[in-house]
């Protein structure tokens, strides 16, 4: 029977949250089936905050050389993903992706072009290598005359797995969004996903878990049978709550006394996106202050292993407003934190 803080506990523990690990930037994007990646920032406090001496430079190098990807994936957001990833999610959530593109105004001019004429035109562009977005609008506009650049641009987006090619995403260098086919740029086809694998992946970094956490997570609807026909190999893992969840057998258990340091995230790190109920480590109350009026207000302050508050970095400073007053220890165990995440940012 496990309980609020067992949960959270446990989930940082799967995380690599209440401890920091030695293993590289690769093996932790794989392990945690990719970091949300936005904007360039997040990925790297999301592998500051669970490898131990980790030099933003190893993400870096590991873009420019394709072992690691930048693509519209989970949630229909930019995430970091591992080739192998790239090619199977994907495909996956691509349904996900179509839905939500019926309520983006900004491919509403291109609603009337069939998809598969856009996605054909697309590919046959990038065939004869990357182009810029706004390029490759602009070529899309020639073969669909009247229909505004920007609009085509969406739906190449929306409708073709692209790669946001470096320098896109690299530390402390700039550059605009440069696209290529994911096939492309990793000279191999996409595939279909292992479903029954990626659910027990999905469980090992964020269980237990059910059904409805994976649909937060992915934005993949209808996983209640995949995870039915899977209960002989899940544990079923009843919780205070009144929920069951899912487990993958030997995955590591937390207790919920165990101490968890305070951590410096990015403004949507998956900790705590990735979750239907998401109690075991928000509020409502901190849950409404971080998103605000359009979401992500801030970076996310956790201690104790809750969000505790909103930070940013101006000026060369790290500058915090938490949600309630701390200990002197846990006061003194953040300011740890943040003069690491200082030392980070100032490189």
């Amino acid at each position: 029977m496990l309980s609020r803080r067992d949960l959270n506990r446990t989930l940082l523990r799967r995380q690599h949250l209440l401890e920091r690990t030695s293993t590289t930037a690769v093996e932790m994007v794989d392990h945690l089936i990719g970091l949300q990646a936005q904007d360039t920032l997040p990925p790297y406090l999301s592998l500051a905050a669970r490898i131990d001496a980790f030099d933003p430079r190893e993400l870096s190098a590991a873009l420019e050389g394709a072992q690691l990807v930048r693509l519209l994936s989970l949630r229909g957001t930019i995430h970091v993903l591992t080739p192998d990833d790239a090619l199977a999610l994907r495909a996956w959530v691509q349904p996900a992706i179509d839905r939500a593109a019926t309520g983006n105004q900004t491919n509403r001019p291109a609603r009337d072009i069939p998809v598969a004429d856009v996605v054909a035109a697309t590919r046959r562009l990038l065939s004869e290598g990357p182009m810029p977005i706004k390029d490759l609008g602009e070529r899309l506009a020639g073969t669909f005359p009247g229909v505004p650049a920007a609009a085509l641009g969406q739906v190449a987006r929306e409708r073709v797995p692209l790669v946001q090619l470096p320098p896109r995403g690299l530390w402390q260098r700039s550059g605009g969004v440069v696209y290529q086919t994911v096939e492309n740029h990793l000279r191999r086809p996409c595939v279909q996903v292992d479903l029954r694998g990626l659910v027990r992946r999905y469980l090992a970094a964020f269980g237990p878990a059910t059904a409805a956490d994976m649909t937060a997570w992915s934005r993949v609807t209808r996983l209640g049978p995949v995870f039915a026909s899977m209960r002989a190999e899940l544990l079923v893992v009843e919780c205070e709550d009144g929920r069951r969840r899912y487990d993958v057998p030997g995955a590591p258990y937390a207790r919920g006394d165990e101490p968890a340091p305070p951590r410096l995230l990015g403004g949507y790190d998956n900790l705590w996106l990735s979750h239907a109920d998401r109690h075991h480590v928000l509020d409502d109350s901190a849950r409404r202050r971080w998103a605000g009026v359009n979401g992500g207000t801030g970076n996310a302050v956790f201690v104790d292993g809750f969000m505790a508050g909103l930070w940013w970095w101006r000026e060369g400073a790290v500058h915090l407003e938490t949600f309630r007053p701390l200990t002197r220890a846990e006061r003194a165990d953040l300011d740890q934190e943040v003069d690491r995440v200082c030392g980070l940012l100032s490189r």
